[in-house]
């Protein structure tokens, strides 16, 4: 929740800073990259949230804090470099990519382990 506290109070100075009112999501392009950059990131948060709760309780608690942790860890960083240039956002966009599929791993294999094996 902090994370996505910092994303919208970067856009907030980013509106202020080039004098972009709301409900514009439109203007500069240093505006626009920040607002995109938080939106990306709000999207993806209940995927992450769910998928770090269920690997967390069905198959293990240090690894999947592990991985939540470098989760929040490339969310950062690809804020920053969205916010930057658009470029600077593909290392980090794939980082969590991999691993949200990693979590949906885990997430699948304590689930079976959990249900199907006594």
């Amino acid at each position: 929740v902090l994370f996505l506290a910092y994303f919208a109070m970067q856009v907030i100075y980013a509106r202020r800073k080039y004098k972009i009112s709301p409900p514009e999501t439109t203007g500069h392009p240093e505006f626009e990259r920040a607002f995109r950059a938080q939106a990306n990131c709000s999207e993806y948060f209940p995927i992450f949230i769910s998928l770090l709760w269920v690997a967390g309780i069905f198959f293990h608690q240090g690894v999947t804090a592990a991985c939540g942790l470098l989760y929040l860890y490339s969310r950062l960083r690809y804020f920053q470099g969205y916010a930057v240039a658009a470029q600077g956002r593909l290392g980090p966009l794939y980082a969590s990519a991999w691993l949200l599929w990693l979590l949906v791993g885990l997430a699948l294999a304590g689930l079976l382990a959990h249900f199907l094996w006594p």
